[in-house]
């Protein structure tokens, strides 16, 4: 019988698969309900015409699908502590609305937590996602880490892959998912802020964004772990916000950041500073590492530190490396 309250860390081995979360049907409504705690501006998903003409169906916004990869996920880790990083995430292909998703998650990497005395027997667990259409297509593919509780101290070695690295690929090839598009069509339609307006080093203080309705994204994207839902399940004895909206709400800023972006292609890594809280502000300073040109248009590096606003001074939150595609 499968687990309905999600495994502890000494339940799992490598090699364990997790694949029977409900599948999602990207939908307008669906969309919409996303858009309106995150925001962002997308211009390519906001408009149902462009997106016609430059990718030839409607698309939805990166954000949205790898929420719900992840959302899919927490089958694993339902108990889980906090969530620490990913790495490598790739989009194989990118989904329109009316696409369903459905994610196969394997755990590949085990380590248990050096014990402490003041803390519960705890490990960390490496999991590969791997997200699939209805029509059985790859569509993305990445790495995440959690912390999870022990039902007892854990004995022995780390097993499996423990340190996934960033995206293995480069240039072209991270254009996989976009590289049919029509990227003149969307540059007609933006009026600034195209690839060749860029500059390495380039950064951006943004203004910020209150973090609102974190249960409720949560609960829109099947993320089942306890933390974002029920108090009790936290330490403090405050309910954590999901990581993906920290990372959703810095991917909206970076879309006012950079005008001309036009989607998102993959990230090297990113990774969890400390928490976030309903109600806090969020802040990313966006900074361009490097760029790389193709046919048309290229690519830009570019890592979001974000900050959450505290009483007393600004607390870094995450870590975010990504790769952007512009016209």
């Amino acid at each position: 019988m499968q687990q309905t309250d999600g495994p502890y860390f000494d339940d799992l081995a490598v090699g364990d698969v997790f694949d029977w979360a409900p599948a999602v049907t990207l939908t307008e409504g669906f969309a919409a309900a996303h858009h309106a705690v995150l925001g962002g501006q997308f211009r390519l998903m906001l408009d149902r015409e462009l997106s016609m003409r430059v990718a030839g169906r409607p698309l939805a916004t990166p954000s949205l699908v790898w929420d719900v990869a992840i959302g899919q996920s927490t089958l694993v880790t339902q108990r889980a502590i906090a969530n620490l990083f990913y790495r490598g995430l790739r989009f194989l292909r990118a989904p329109a609305i009316g696409d369903t998703l459905s994610a196969h998650t394997e755990i590949v990497g085990l380590r248990p937590a050096e014990p402490k005395a003041d803390r519960p027997p705890r490990g960390l667990v490496v999991m590969r996602i791997r997200t699939r259409d209805q029509h059985d297509r790859p569509v993305l593919d990445f790495f995440r880490c959690a912390l999870l509780p022990a039902r007892a101290p854990v004995a022995g070695q780390a097993v499996g892959l423990l340190e996934p690295g960033g995206s293995a690929v480069d240039g072209e090839e991270f254009a996989i998912a976009a590289e049919k598009w029509d990227l003149a069509a969307f540059r007609s339609a933006s009026k600034g802020g195209h690839f060749a307006s860029l500059k390495a080093g380039e950064s951006q203080a943004m203004p910020g964004d209150l973090v609102s309705s974190a249960p409720e994204l949560a609960r829109l994207t099947l993320n089942l772990a306890a933390i974002h839902h029920d108090a009790k399940a936290a330490a403090d004895g405050t309910r954590l916000v999901y990581g993906g909206h920290t990372i959703g709400i810095a991917a909206a800023q970076a879309t006012r950041a950079f005008p001309g972006l036009v989607t998102i292609l993959g990230w090297h890594g990113c990774d969890h500073l400390g928490p976030v809280r309903q109600g806090d502000t969020l802040r990313a300073l966006l900074e361009i590492e490097r760029l790389e040109a193709l046919p048309a248009g290229g690519l830009a590096h570019i890592r979001a530190v974000v900050s959450a606003d505290r009483p007393a001074s600004a607390a870094k939150v995450l870590d975010w490396r990504f790769v952007a595609l512009f016209p």
